[in-house]
C-alpha cells in the first residue's frame, strides 16, 4: 500500500473503476506524523516549501505521475488563499491549508 503527500486529487489518479474513496480531514500535527511515511508528489517547488514550512519536516518538490490503487492513500494538502508570491517558504496572511487523507477502498 502507497502512500503519497500531494497537493491535489484527480479522479486521473484513479487506476481502476469501479473506485471507492474515503476522504476525511486531519489536523496538522496528524498529516504531520503521516507526511512522514508519505512519497512526495508535490509538484511545484514552492507548494513543497511552504508544505515544509507548516509541517516542519523535509517535502521535496517531485512532479511525479500518481496512480493510485485500492488500499493507497493520498495526504492531501488543499491550499486556499491568495497566489503563491515566486519563492515562497511561508504560508501568506490569510492563507490555509486543509490536510485530507485520501484512502482508496478495496
Amino acid at each position: 500500500m502507497a502512500k503519497y503527500l500531494t497537493n491535489a486529487f484527480s479522479l486521473n489518479m484513479l487506476g481502476s473503476f469501479p473506485a471507492s474513496v474515503q476522504v476525511r480531514g486531519l489536523e496538522v500535527a496528524d498529516a504531520r506524523v503521516m507526511a512522514q511515511e508519505c512519497l512526495s508528489a508535490v509538484g511545484h517547488a514552492d507548494t513543497a516549501a511552504v508544505f515544509q514550512d507548516v509541517l516542519g519536516i523535509p517535502v521535496p518538490a517531485a512532479r511525479i505521475t500518481v496512480v493510485v490503487a485500492p488500499g493507497d492513500t493520498l495526504l492531501v494538502g488543499q491550499y486556499s488563499g491568495p497566489r503563491l508570491p515566486e519563492g515562497a517558504h511561508k504560508l501568506p496572511e490569510g492563507a490555509t491549508i486543509k490536510w485530507l487523507a485520501v484512502t482508496v477502498k478495496p
